[in-house]
């Protein structure tokens, strides 16, 4: 099976040796995502709210390069350096996602990259191959 590299300048250009996502068949691997603005490259400005919602279209820009969208998200890990921002996680994401909602991993973690407080990485299942 050949594998593509799937890249969009309406996301964050990858700042290491990965690419935004690779598709392998009909399935999309979405590379961790945090709140950067894809043009400053920087975090974005905001509450805890927006950065949760900067990540998730990140996540949905790098989707609609390989031909999908957030709900065709069959898997999403969300990283928190605060676990006791997940209910406003579960908030913005009800109104991103329709059911059925993907499966999903909610992972305390001491610090991520840029000193940022949010990030996700997905799983797509295209209907096609793209």
């Amino acid at each position: 099976m050949t594998r593509e590299t799937i890249h969009t300048d309406a996301a964050p250009a990858a700042i290491g040796t990965y690419s935004q996502a690779v598709r392998s068949g009909t399935t999309v691997y979405l590379s961790g995502q945090i709140p950067l603005d894809p043009e400053s490259m920087e975090l974005v400005d905001g509450d805890m709210a927006a950065q949760i919602r900067r990540v998730l279209d990140n996540l949905a820009a790098v989707a609609a390069a390989a031909g999908g969208g957030l709900d065709d998200i069959v898997k999403l890990n969300v990283f928190l350096t605060d676990l006791s921002h997940f209910p406003l996680v579960n908030e913005i994401m009800a109104t991103c996602f329709s059911e059925p909602f993907p499966a999903r991993a909610a992972i305390g973690v001491a610090a991520l990259p840029k000193g940022c407080a949010v990030e996700m990485d997905a799983i797509l299942e295209l209907a096609t191959g793209g």
